[in-house]
């Protein structure tokens, strides 16, 4: 049961002791009896495991036992063994408690190990003792800072207590050991959207007047609840499917329920949460990887938002004004990394040939997607576009005379009433096209076309003008 701290509540006698051997041990360091310390700090420990002091102190008497060597007792290597084993055991039968108490055994031994300070952390984590957790994840990471594991459960924490900034490093260290890693940035872009609407009081604050409405922050951020509490069977969608989860872990399908009602609601976060769970469960699935990369495509590109509203009302932050753009550079990496692989994974489909390529030719990457679009036009419900965007991508590539012959294959296939905005661009294009190359009817011819129906269409009417009294006009 929780006190009034926060912690778990513990009976005045057991605080009493934990306190007297604190206090001991405090008097036993600077006399330099390490042991002495090292005894009555885990004593405390043992008595109110969930107090940070109790461990930070520990951890310190111990390293400082050792002289600092960063090694440990001699023979540790081999001391550590029945150790491990215990560990493994707990592990198993999921006795976190036991779990928790080998590992302090192990670093009673070698305090710097990082796969025990790993263990003491996944134990602490699943006992509740966050802070400890934290604690004894960094104490990790300080020896392995790529392991991509142990950062990423840190950063779960972290997000947990709003410390985004934190999370943000945890994640790129794991994008660092990962260069491919969605889910790290994912998560990076996501965290610093809600660090920066942190600072500027967007979800703390008691009142956002001036700022956003809160129920229009949680709409955003994606926390409306899927479900309200409820108190039996029957009462709620979503504490029925938790309920299911709880007692079937291993059914991925429940998984995936939850995570579809999370995101028909919006709460993006939880949808993603959920997949992952999903994915874990099944080994894997691909089918259920698909799911996982949407919802986190999805939340970059709500992140992306949030950034760009943020952008606009700071008008004295650069660094708020130049965040939109960073967050937009790494979706669309993210999304050329999903689609690439879905390429290769369903070749038959020209759909997403055509959007891998389109995103090849907003990074100007003209020779990777002219072999997509080349396949794509094949495609009859996507000719027109496969053939305009193959088009631009030789225009911009230096052959026009390839520009044109797809261009002009596309103008039958594109029709006004069917697709307006492509039918326009398209005759422009060509209409550009025709002038650079000298061929100035055929050009005329284009951009009467397009002034038919939108006589106010870009440029349209002054090139056209000029071509009609004799004037070069500029590209």
């Amino acid at each position: 049961m929780p006190d009034d701290t926060g912690g778990v509540e513990y009976n005045p006698h057991k605080k009493k002791i934990a306190a007297d051997c604190f206090r001991k041990a405090n008097e036993a360091i600077p006399k330099g009896n390490w042991d002495y310390a090292v005894e009555m700090y885990t004593q405390s420990v043992r008595l109110i495991p969930d107090n940070l002091m109790y461990r930070q102190s520990l951890r310190g008497a111990e390293q400082k036992m050792y002289g600092n060597n960063g090694t440990g007792a001699k023979m540790a290597g081999m001391r550590l063994m029945g150790v491990r084993g215990k560990i493994k055991k707990a592990r198993m039968s999921k006795n976190w408690a036991d779990l928790e108490k080998a590992a302090e055994e192990g670093l009673a031994v070698n305090p710097w190990d990082p796969q025990l300070n790993a263990d003491l952390g996944d134990a602490c984590r699943e006992l509740g003792y966050q802070e400890v957790a934290v604690m004894s994840y960094r104490e990790s990471l300080k020896v392995e800072p790529g392991n991509k594991e142990v950062n990423t459960v840190l950063a779960a924490l972290l997000e947990e207590r709003g410390e985004y900034k934190d999370a943000v490093e945890c994640w790129q260290r794991v994008l660092k050991a990962d260069p491919h890693n969605g889910t790290a940035r994912t998560k990076i872009t996501a965290l610093e959207a809600k660090s920066v609407m942190d600072r500027g009081g967007y979800e703390a604050a008691e009142s956002t007047r001036g700022v956003m409405a809160d129920h229009e922050v949680a709409r955003r951020l994606g926390k409306t609840k899927a479900g309200e509490q409820a108190d039996g069977p029957g009462m709620s969608v979503e504490a029925d499917l938790q309920r299911a989860i709880r007692k079937d872990p291993a059914n991925r399908d429940n998984y995936l329920k939850l995570a579809d009602l999370y995101k028909r609601d919006n709460d993006l976060h939880k949808s993603e949460e959920q997949y992952r769970k999903a994915l874990e469960v099944s080994g894997g699935d691909i089918n259920i990887r698909e799911l996982h990369e949407d919802v986190q495509l999805d939340l970059m590109r709500q992140a992306l938002q949030i950034a760009k509203e943020l952008a606009q009302q700071a008008t004295d932050d650069p660094a708020a004004k130049q965040k939109p753009a960073e967050m937009a550079k790494e979706l669309m990496l993210r999304e050329i990394e999903v689609l690439s692989a879905r390429v290769d994974r369903y070749p038959a489909d020209m759909k997403i040939k055509l959007q891998l390529a389109s995103l090849f030719m907003r990074t100007r990457k003209w020779q990777a997607a002219i072999p997509l679009l080349q396949v794509a036009r094949g495609d009859s419900r996507i000719k027109g576009d496969a053939l305009v965007a193959l088009g631009k991508c030789f225009v911009y590539d230096g052959k026009p005379q390839l520009a044109r012959r797809q261009l002009e294959s596309a103008v039958p296939e594109v029709s006004f009433e069917a697709q307006p905005d492509l039918f326009k661009d398209l005759l422009y294009t060509l209409g550009k096209l025709c002038e650079e190359t000298k061929d100035a009817t055929a050009a005329e011819d284009y951009y009467q076309r397009v002034l038919e129906v939108d006589y106010n269409y870009k440029d349209a009417l002054d090139r056209l003008n000029r071509l009609q009294s004799g004037e070069a006009t500029s590209a």
